[in-house]
C-alpha cells in the first residue's frame, strides 16, 4: 500500500482533529477552498503571510474559486495540517516545510536549513535552478502539489535566560528550535523541542524551557519574549532565510481548472516577495526597541559558531543515504556555490562600504 493510501485509510482514524472535518464538496463552477495554518491567527508576519496568499490567490481567480483561511486552532492543531491535507481531509495548508521532516528530512530544504541559504540565494534556487521541480518531486511521495509563500528572512539566534559563551552551555539546554537545526543543538547536548508557535512564551514563562528561537526581532516582541528572557542573539545558524510554503492536495489540485491552478502559483509567488519585505521593513525597528527596553544584544562567540557547524555537517550526514534527500542537498549545495561568490563580491561588498561611508 502506498504511503497516499495509508493515510487516507488508517492515520487519521484515531485523531480528534480529523474527526471534525468532513471530506471536501466539490461543485461546478465556482470552487470554493480552505485553506489550515500551523499559525495562530494574528500572528505578525506568518499569519500575515498565509492571508496575503489566500487574498492574492481570489484576486487572480477572480469569480471562479475563492479560499478561506483557517488558522491554528481553527479547528486544527498546528502539526496536524499535513496529515489531513495529505488524506484528503482538506484541501491545502500553509507553513514552514521543515515541520516536516519526520516525514522526510528533505522537506528541510524548502524551509531552511543550518548554514543554508539566504532568502535570496532560495528563491535564484527554487525559480531557476531546480529547486521548485525537486519540491513537486518531494510532494508527489505524500500526495501534494506545493508552492513557496512566504519568506521571513535571516531568522535570529534566539533568547536565552542565560548568556551563552561556549559550546558548553547547551549541554541539557531545554530549546526550542524546529527542523535539522534542531538535530544540530541536539547533537551538541541540547534538549530540543520542537512546539507550534501559540505554545513557545507559555513554556518560557513556566521555566519548561531555557530558551527558544522563534522569528526576528518583529515578530518575536509581539509574542513577548523580552519579558520572560534577557538575552537575544539576533544572528543565528540554523534559518538564514526561512521559506514558507503553500502545500495543496495533490488531487484537489488537479481538479482544477488550468486557470485556476495559475492563480495558485502567482499568488504564492507574489505572497513569497511581500512577506520577505514585510519582514525586512519590521525588523530593524523592533530590535532598537528591544534593545532601548534592556533586551542584552549578543552575539555567539567563534567557538560556538564551530560548533553549529560541526554539529551541521554531521546532521546532514546522517540522512546521505536517502536518494532523495541527497539529490535534494546536491542541487541547493550546487546552486548555493554558484550564486553566493557573486551577491558576496557585489551587493554585500557595496553594503560594506555603503554603511561605512554613511555610518550606517
Amino acid at each position: 500500500m502506498d504511503r497516499r493510501s495509508f493515510l487516507r485509510t488508517s492515520a487519521l482514524g484515531g485523531t480528534a482533529a480529523a474527526g471534525t472535518l468532513a471530506a471536501p464538496a466539490y461543485a461546478q463552477g465556482k470552487r470554493t477552498l480552505v485553506m489550515h495554518t500551523t499559525w495562530p491567527r494574528g500572528f505578525a508576519g506568518l499569519a500575515d503571510a498565509a492571508d496575503k496568499t489566500a487574498e492574492n490567490i481570489n484576486a487572480i481567480a477572480g469569480d471562479t474559486l475563492t479560499v478561506e483561511v483557517k488558522h491554528a486552532g481553527e479547528p486544527l492543531g498546528a502539526f496536524d495540517v499535513f496529515d489531513v491535507v495529505t488524506a484528503g481531509q482538506a484541501d491545502m495548508f500553509h507553513g514552514a516545510d521543515y515541520y516536516w521532516v519526520n516525514q522526510h528530512p528533505a522537506y528541510a530544504f524548502f524551509a531552511s536549513v543550518p548554514f543554508g541559504m539566504t532568502a535570496n540565494e532560495l528563491n535564484a534556487w527554487y525559480y531557476h535552478d531546480g529547486g521548485f521541480d525537486l519540491h513537486q518531486e518531494l510532494g508527489q511521495i505524500f500526495g501534494l502539489k506545493s508552492f513557496l509563500a512566504g519568506n521571513t528572512g535571516s531568522q535570529a539566534g534566539g533568547w536565552f535566560r542565560k548568556e551563552i559563551t561556549s559550546p558548553e552551555d547547551f549541554q541539557g539546554l531545554r530549546f526550542r528550535m524546529p527542523g535539522l537545526g534542531g538535530n544540530a543543538l541536539g547533537a551538541m547536548g541540547a534538549s530540543v523541542q520542537n512546539l507550534p508557535g501559540g505554545e513557545i512564551y507559555q513554556a518560557l514563562a513556566s521555566g519548561s524551557l531555557d530558551g527558544t528561537e522563534w522569528v526576528g526581532p518583529w515578530s518575536d516582541e509581539k509574542v513577548g519574549f523580552q519579558e520572560v528572557t534577557e538575552f537575544y542573539y539576533p544572528a543565528g545558524f540554523h534559518e538564514p532565510g526561512t521559506g514558507l510554503a503553500l502545500s495543496v492536495n495533490l488531487d484537489v489540485f488537479n481538479e482544477l481548472t488550468p486557470t485556476q491552478q495559475k492563480a495558485i502559483e502567482l499568488g504564492c509567488a507574489a505572497a513569497n516577495d511581500w512577506s520577505l519585505t514585510q519582514y525586512l521593513a519590521n525588523n530593524g525597528a523592533a530590535l532598537r526597541r528591544l534593545e532601548s527596553s534592556g533586551v542584552k544584544i549578543m552575539e555567539f562567540p567563534d567557538s560556538v559558531w564551530d560548533a553549529f557547524g560541526a554539529a551541521s555537517k554531521g546532521v546532514y550526514e546522517e540522512f546521505m543515504e536517502d536518494e532523495l534527500f541527497k539529490q535534494v542537498f546536491d542541487s541547493y549545495m550546487t546552486s548555493m556555490g554558484n550564486v553566493s561568490p557573486w551577491i558576496s563580491r557585489s551587493s554585500g561588498a557595496y553594503r560594506a562600504q555603503r554603511d561605512r561611508v554613511l555610518g550606517v
